[in-house]
């Protein structure tokens, strides 16, 4: 399963840099490509709000 950024989501782009398939996006709020993704949890480690959760 992909993680999924939620609501919870302060666009500070801890996460980003942390992706190692690039799969990340810059927006509002950061988005995870689910078909990119491949579920290793680097950017749910790296998030300071806990907005980053399995989908």
């Amino acid at each position: 399963m992909a993680y999924k950024i939620t609501d919870a989501c302060i666009a500070c782009g801890s996460c980003e840099p942390e992706c190692p398939v690039d799969a990340i996006s810059e927006g509002d709020i950061y988005t995870i490509d689910a078909d990119t993704c491949i579920d290793c949890g680097a950017c749910a480690s790296a998030c300071p709000t806990d907005a980053i959760e399995q989908a």
